[in-house]
Parts: C-alpha cells; structure tokens; sequence
C-alpha cells in the first residue's frame, strides 16, 4: 500500500518536531536545547508525554478546562513542557511565559511545515 503526498509517517513527524524545536530554541533566550540530537530527545519525549500524561492532565482538570473555556489546556501544555525540562539534560525553561511562548511557536513552525509537506 502506497502512501499519500504529504503523509509524513512517524519520522517525518519527528524530524519536522525535532527541527521545530531546536529552530524556536535558538530564537528564544528563554529556552535553551544543547544540541541537535538534543532536540531530537525533546521531540520523542515530548511525543510520549503527549499521549500518556497530557490525557491525565486534561482528564483531571475537565472543571477548570469549561470554566476556561479551553484556556486551560494552554496550562497544560506548560506543565508538559515543564515535565520534559526535568527529564532532559540539555534543555532548560526559564519560566511558564518562556514554556507558553516556545509552545505556542513550535505549534506555528510545525503547522507551517506540515502545511508545506501537504503541498
């Protein structure tokens, strides 16, 4: 079975994560990825936490996160962040707005990336 343009597979991910992140790194004094393969690290970590802690988290916190109006989950994202911080020498937060920031840019860069794949 053949795949489609655009169907990047898990690697794929992986490496436009892994690029994302040590890309958004560099710009950001507030986040600091030793190395490539550090970034790399970061994205298959990140991708675990993402699909065994975050459910906890947004399971926990259903109240807050229809109080927030969804807000919440940005928090969420933060406390992941956070969690890959402590497991991972070579990458550092300086803070939640640092972790909010980097979040929120690594989505963009992954979105602009996946948008170009699909192309």
């Amino acid at each position: 079975m053949g795949t489609k343009k655009g169907d990047v597979g898990l690697l794929g991910y992986l490496l436009i994560n892994t690029i994302s992140i040590f890309a958004v790194s560099y710009m950001l004094p507030g986040v600091g990825v030793d190395s490539f393969v550090t970034a790399l690290i970061v994205a298959v970590v990140m991708a675990l936490l993402n699909v065994t802690l975050k459910p906890l988290l947004i399971l926990v916190t259903i109240p807050l996160t229809i109080i927030t109006f969804g807000l919440f989950l940005l928090v969420i994202n933060v406390v992941v962040l956070f969690a890959a911080d402590a497991l991972i020498d070579g990458f550092q937060i300086a803070g939640f707005w640092w972790a909010l920031l980097f979040s929120f840019l690594v989505a963009l860069v992954n979105s602009v990336i996946f948008g170009l794949a699909q192309d």
